[in-house]
This record gives C-alpha cells, structure tokens and sequence, in this order.
C-alpha cells in the first residue's frame, strides 16, 4: 500500500509505503512502513516505487560514464576530479593505446593539469590509495579538446536523462553532441556556439525544475521556439 502519488515532494519522516511494497532508495522501517530520510521525489516504476533525492554528492560506480578535471601530473598517471568524496586516479596504461617512456616522455604531453576528460569507471575500491580508477579505453570517451561543460546536482542525473532517455533525446533535438556525466557534469558540442548556451540554460532550467510536471513536453516546446526562431534570424 502507497501513501504517496506520482512526482510528489516528500520531506524526511514522511510514509512512503507499508512494507509489503517494493520501495528502493534512501528510506527506513517504522512501525511496517517505510519512511523518508531526505528530501525527494517519488518515482513509481514497473516493479515498484523509488525515492530520488534532491541532493547529494556522486557515489561513483563501475562502469559509470564521468566528466573530470585533471587536478595533478603524478607519476604514472593523473589525478581526476569526478566531484566524488576522493579524487579519481587514470593510469597511463588506461589513458594511451602505445607504450610511452615515461623518462623520456612527460605525462603534460599528453594531459595537464585543468584538462577536461570524459573517462569510464574502470574499478571502485575503498582500500586503494585511489578508490576511484578511471579508463579512456572505450568508445565515446577521451580527452575534451572542445565544448561546454555544465554541471548541476548529481542526484538530478536521472531527471535529466528521463525515462528511457526521454529528455536527452528531446535536447539532442537541439543537433549537438551530447555525453550526460553520472557526476552530474554534462559535455555539450554545438557547431554554434549559440546552440551550446542555449541547451547550458535548459539543462539548468531541468535542474531546477525536476519537480514540475510536464517538464519534458515544456522543454521540447523551448526547442522548437529557439529552432524557429534560430530560422527566422532572431537569435
């Protein structure tokens, strides 16, 4: 049995549902039901119900797709920042598809300190110097020689994307490239850099409106005013 409905803005201490239902995130038992330990939305899915929280930090996972920054040179590798509780580490033999001399060759040649990356995580564990192991061998990662960075709050990941990709899809409308960072840092690529400042304020916009119903239907509408008027001359 549900107490909640659909989109709802839940508070801390608030039911959820009795504990003969499926609900998934940050929740507690009381007294057979399960209540809110945060702040969050209610999403009601195929196999149950699932609270998103409306902030937090990134808790990296294998696999995740990152945007980072290149906060230092070290070694035999460089250390990434994911927005995560511990810095990331990319390992030259997970960043270069050829064998460098590291004596020879400095790491600055190929990363520096302020570089943008999109990278994959390779491993998470807690008792390495580096809990956080990145790699650039996959397709679609790499280091960023161009585009926008955007970042919002990570927990709104999910919101942006929409169900099945809903709300990424309506943005790719827009007709630039697009790579959704589950740190909550998103790459945009427009060959106009208009396109890029346009899709920067509705990524923003999604953010902040996560809540309100429609939004995907509110955004597509914005897209086919600003592609009118991008015809017209108008912007």
């Amino acid at each position: 049995m549900y107490f909640v409905t659909p989109r709802q803005l839940i508070f801390p201490g608030d039911v959820i549902a009795t504990t003969d239902s499926k609900v998934e995130g940050p929740v507690y038992v009381d007294n057979g039901r399960y209540r809110s330990l945060v702040v969050g939305l209610v999403e009601f899915r195929e196999d149950g119900v699932v609270v998103v929280p409306l902030e937090g930090t990134y808790k990296p996972k294998k696999g995740d797709v990152v945007v980072g920054y290149v906060t230092d040179v070290l070694a035999t590798g460089w250390e990434i920042d994911v927005r995560s509780f511990m810095p990331a580490y990319l390992p030259v033999s997970e960043a270069l598809h050829r064998h460098v001399d590291l004596e020879t060759t400095p790491l600055t040649t190929f990363l520096n300190i302020g570089d943008v990356v999109i990278a994959k995580v390779k491993d998470v564990d807690l008792t390495d110097e580096y809990p956080i192991i990145l790699t650039l061998k996959e397709e679609r990662v790499g280091k960023v020689e161009s585009g926008t960075v955007v970042e919002i709050t990570p927990v709104k990941v999910p919101r942006l994307i929409g169900k099945r990709g809903s709300m990424l899809n309506t943005l790719m409308e827009v007709g630039c490239d697009i790579i959704v960072g589950q740190n909550g840092r998103v790459w945009i690529r427009c060959r106009d850099t208009r396109d890029e400042v346009f899709l920067a304020t509705l990524i923003k916009k999604i953010e902040a409106e996560s809540h309100v119903m429609g939004l995907t239907d509110r955004i597509r509408a914005e897209i086919e005013k600003y592609k009118t008027q991008r015809q017209q001359g108008a912007v």
